[in-house]
């Protein structure tokens, strides 16, 4: 195993997408904490969990990847699963909430509960 020392600028861009990906991760919780209807709940946790965990094992991979002799497979399985699954999951559940006519926000066009 041959270790890489790694450059202030390598340690940069790994810093960078491990900060973005927990900003944007704290955010969609934030978001699923605070918007009002299941509809609008569903959009910060898979934009969070797309990108912001995305982000982080961008970061994770590129860290192993730099420590080790090849590329970290197991970070690269888990980035193409969750990317693959996230958006995938979200969708069913909307589909599921609009046969359940779980109600919106007033107002919000083509929902359900408008006439």
């Amino acid at each position: 195993m041959i270790a890489i020392d790694m450059t202030w600028p390598l340690q940069l861009v790994i810093a960078a997408f491990l900060l973005v990906g927990a900003v944007v991760a704290l955010i969609g919780s934030w978001g699923l904490a605070k918007l009002p209807d299941f509809y609008t709940r569903l959009h910060g946790p898979t934009k969070a969990s797309t990108l912001g965990v995305g982000c982080t094992l961008i970061g994770s991979l590129l860290y192993f990847s730099l420590q080790q002799d090849g590329i970290s497979v197991q970070e690269a399985l888990v980035t193409i699963f969750l990317f693959a699954t996230a958006p995938v999951s979200a969708h069913m559940m909307g589909k599921a909430a609009l046969r359940r006519r779980l109600p919106g926000v007033a107002g919000t066009r083509n929902m359900p509960n408008d006439k």
